[in-house]
C-alpha cells in the first residue's frame, strides 16, 4: 500500500533534498574560495631588457631565446616603425629605468637619447651600431658607394635593412649581453651563432637570387633601403618622400612621373606600413609599377620575423626587376 504524501512534508524525498542543497553549498564555498584567493604573483626576471624598437626587439628575442629568467621587452612596441621624432614618455622612462640592460640601434635613430643619459647616467646601454659603416642621410644618399658618414648627425640610420649590418648588429647586442649576463655567456653565444647562421644562409640565398636581375635600378618612398641596396647592388634613382608620414608635394610627383618616363625604372617601391597613395599616382601616370618592399620596422612577437620578412622583399624585388 503506497505511502500518502502530504502538502509541505517532503516523506520519502526529503533526504534527498538535503543531499542536493548541501552539495549546492559546498560548491558555492570553493567557488567563493577560490575566487577571494589571490593569484601568486610570477617571479621576477633574473635579467631584464629593454629594446628601443622592433628591429632591435627581434634580435634580443634570438641571442635569449630559451634562456630562463631574462626577460625582454620592447619600449616603443610592434607597430610604432622606425623612431623618426619619436617622444619619449613618463612609462618608457619607468620601463627604462627598470632594465639591466637598454639596446638601442644607434647611429641617430633614437633622438633622445640625451634625455636617457642625463637622466639615467648609470644605465648601460648597447649601440648595436658600434663599428658599421654609416651612410650620409639627405639628397646625395642614393650615391651610396661614395658618401660615408663622419659622424651620426648626418648618417642614415636604417643600418638593420643589410642583413651583414644585421649581423653585425646581432653580434655587438650579443657581446654587451654577455659581458652584462655572464651567467648566461655559453647560452647566449649559442644562440648568437644559431641566428647568424640563419642570416649567412638567408644573404647567400639573397645573393644568388638578386646578383643577376637585368635591371638594377628602383625608386623608392623613404630612405630606409640605402644600405640594403649596396649589398644588393641596386641603383636607388630616386627617393620621393625622405620622411614616411609625410606625403610629396606635387611638384615632387610631377618631377617623379618625368623621372621615370626618362629612364629605365619599371619599379616604385612603397613600405605596408604607410600610404601608397602616392606610389600609385605615379605609378598610374608614369606606368611603373608599385610593389612592397619591408624595411621590417613592424611585425608580429615572433623571433623569425626578420627572416620572413627578408624572403618576402627576395621574392618581390625577383617580380619586380626581373623582366628584361
Amino acid at each position: 500500500m503506497k505511502k500518502r504524501q502530504h502538502a509541505g512534508r517532503p516523506g520519502v524525498f526529503y533526504p534527498m533534498r538535503r543531499v542536493i542543497a548541501a552539495f549546492f553549498c559546498i560548491c558555492l564555498l570553493i567557488t567563493a574560495v577560490a575566487g577571494c584567493t589571490p593569484r601568486q604573483p610570477e617571479d621576477p626576471p633574473r635579467f631584464r631588457i629593454v629594446t628601443s624598437f622592433y628591429p632591435m626587439y627581434i634580435m634580443a628575442l634570438n641571442i635569449i631565446d630559451g634562456i630562463d629568467g631574462i626577460q625582454v621587452d620592447n619600449m616603443a612596441g610592434q607597430q610604432t616603425g622606425c623612431l623618426h621624432d619619436y617622444q619619449l614618455q613618463s612609462k618608457d622612462m619607468k620601463n627604462i629605468e627598470q632594465a639591466d640592460v637598454f639596446v638601442i640601434n644607434g647611429a641617430g635613430m633614437e633622438s633622445f637619447m640625451e634625455k636617457v643619459t642625463d637622466q639615467l647616467p648609470d644605465l648601460r646601454v648597447i649601440d648595436s651600431s658600434e663599428g658599421i659603416s654609416l651612410l650620409v642621410s639627405g639628397e646625395d644618399a642614393h650615391d651610396h658607394d661614395e658618401e660615408v658618414a663622419h659622424d651620426h648627425s648626418d648618417a642614415n640610420p636604417h643600418i638593420w635593412v643589410s642583413i651583414s649590418n644585421c649581423m653585425k648588429q646581432v653580434r655587438n647586442i650579443a657581446d654587451g649581453l654577455i659581458e652584462a649576463d655572464p651567467e648566461d655567456a655559453v647560452a647566449l653565444e649559442e644562440n648568437t651563432q644559431e641566428y647568424l647562421a640563419k642570416l649567412s644562409d638567408l644573404r647567400g640565398r639573397m645573393h644568388e637570387a638578386l646578383d643577376d636581375l637585368p635591371n638594377r635600378d628602383i625608386i623608392t618612398f623613404h630612405e630606409a633601403f640605402p644600405y640594403f641596396a649596396e649589398e644588393f647592388d641596386l641603383h636607388i634613382v630616386k627617393v620621393v618622400n625622405r620622411e614616411p608620414d609625410s606625403q610629396p608635394s606635387a611638384k615632387e610627383l610631377a618631377d617623379t612621373i618625368r623621372l621615370i618616363e626618362s629612364t629605365d625604372v619599371k619599379a616604385v617601391f612603397a613600405e605596408p606600413q604607410y600610404s601608397t597613395d602616392a606610389a600609385q599616382i605615379i605609378a598610374q601616370e608614369s606606368g611603373a609599377t608599385v610593389y612592397l618592399l619591408d624595411p621590417v620596422v613592424t611585425g608580429e612577437n615572433d623571433k623569425d620575423a626578420y627572416l620572413h620578412a627578408m624572403e618576402q622583399n627576395m621574392e618581390v624585388l625577383k617580380e619586380a626587376l626581373g623582366g628584361a
